[in-house]
């Protein structure tokens, strides 16, 4: 599965970006998905994931201005971020949790992550 990720860019403080990111390839595999994001010199973190069934999970920092979502039959996940914060400036990368069977039915999980896209909030 390759993740391609799009929708940065730079918006002022209490702006709005929508991040999306598509999945091709064995998109039947993908379970959770979820959106990540990271600073020079500071661990990638994560910001919100999603599950197959629609379970959603939030950092602290991002709940009730960050929304997350997926399209199951399309391999897509979205990301609507309002009231932005200069905080939330980072390289923001896609992640999709895979899993598949081999011809022989052993499972094998993976992970796939997105190229990142850059989101710039300026004060």
């Amino acid at each position: 599965v390759q993740l391609q990720a799009s929708g940065g860019g730079l918006v002022q403080t209490g702006g709005s970006l929508r991040l999306s990111c598509a999945a091709s390839g064995r998109i039947s595999s993908i379970r959770d998905m979820g959106w990540y994001r990271q600073v020079p010199g500071k661990e990638r973190e994560l910001v919100a994931s999603i599950t197959s069934g629609g379970s959603t999970n939030y950092a602290d920092s991002v709940k009730g201005r960050f929304t997350i979502s997926r399209d199951n039959a399309k391999g897509t996940v979205d990301l609507q971020m309002y009231s932005l914060k200069p905080d939330d400036t980072a390289v923001y990368y896609c992640r999709a949790d895979l899993l598949y069977y081999t011809d022989g039915g052993a499972p094998v999980v993976s992970v796939s992550w997105g190229q990142g896209t850059l989101v710039t909030v300026s004060s």
